[in-house]
């Protein structure tokens, strides 16, 4: 497949992957109305998803105790199978999968649309804001993997409040509050002009990630005996990423999209590979993104770590108590 036939592949995997987090989401409300109504219902897996806090809770306390909880495991899994899809595929899941960055994306390509620029971040903000999101990440590890103890780890997944963080997590947005509804306003229209705030400067998850991808094999190279220097790979980056100066992209910041790739129309002077040399096609890079992501999902069913040992009863009692 040309490479410029990328950016509409990953999109269509985007919307694909929003959807079905749209329609879980949905149904999701569908089993606590349910609940709360008396009624029996299915929970459906993989709401976990949406709660990452959980997953580094659940992974730390792993790593501590030796033991993986039972309350919330797919959040577990979900937690690791995205870190280690970002060791493998750099940030992949930011620019493939993400619900939020997928938003975030579209929202900007309609401000775009309709007026026709593009606005510049001064270096002098740009880098400021960007901290942003690392000293967030460095705070969510200090109280959790730095400051809990292996059995206050314990205590706090067993506690009312974690069983039904699920829950909370959907009462957070459906009674949201005018100051909350004030700021995600706010964030709405900056996206409309600016190319993922949320995710460059706001997001502790795509912050870790990126740290992690730091490590990873494959990478952006740039071929200085083809490259005629034009700069479309560098306009292209959405993380304002200096591709045309680099000769391995190694950064932290790089969400994997393959926008700088795709808008490289000259000799094939970008590809992606590893340690620049065994290049890869879009289509396999495409496929490796699914396949991981759905491996990790079943490996977890598989290994009996993704079903919560929450019972419909227990969320009666949690949900009206």
């Amino acid at each position: 497949m040309p490479s410029r036939y990328m950016q509409p592949l990953r999109m269509l995997i985007q919307y694909v992957f929003f959807g079905y987090m749209a329609w879980l989401s949905i149904d999701f409300y569908r089993f606590v109305e349910k609940v709360r109504s008396g009624v029996d219902g299915v929970k459906p897996t993989g709401i976990e998803g949406f709660l990452p806090i959980s997953g580094l809770l659940g992974a730390t306390s792993w790593a501590k105790n030796g033991v993986l909880n039972t309350i919330h495991p797919a959040a577990v899994v979900l937690f690791l199978t995205i870190v280690t899809l970002s060791l493998l595929l750099r940030r992949a899941f930011c620019s493939w999968i993400c619900p939020v960055a997928t938003l975030s994306e579209f929202l900007w390509k309609i401000g775009f649309r309709v007026t026709k620029r593009k606005v510049p971040v001064s270096r002098m903000i740009d880098v400021p804001l960007r901290c942003v999101k690392y000293l967030l990440l460095v705070l969510f590890l200090w109280l959790i993997v730095g400051t809990m103890s292996p059995s206050a780890l314990v205590d706090f997944i067993q506690s009312d409040y974690h069983k039904i963080a699920d829950v909370r997590l959907m009462n957070f947005f459906l009674h949201i509050s005018p100051f909350t509804s004030a700021l995600l306003l706010i964030l709405v229209v900056v996206s409309t002009v600016l190319r993922n705030p949320f995710c460059r400067y706001l997001c502790p998850y795509g912050a870790l990630l990126g740290l992690v991808s730091l490590l990873s094999p494959l990478r952006v190279t740039r071929h200085p005996d083809r490259c005629i220097s034009c700069g479309g790979c560098s306009q292209a980056c959405p993380s304002h990423i200096d591709v045309m100066h680099a000769v391995t992209v190694n950064d932290p910041e790089c969400i994997g999209c393959w926008r700088c790739v795709s808008h490289c129309r000259y000799n094939s002077s970008l590809t992606m590979g590893v340690a620049g040399r065994l290049s890869i096609s879009g289509v396999f890079f495409a496929i490796l993104v699914i396949l991981i992501f759905w491996g990790g999902t079943e490996t977890g069913v598989f290994c009996g770590h993704w079903y919560s040992s929450l019972t419909v009863q227990d969320y009666v009692y949690l949900l009206n108590k």
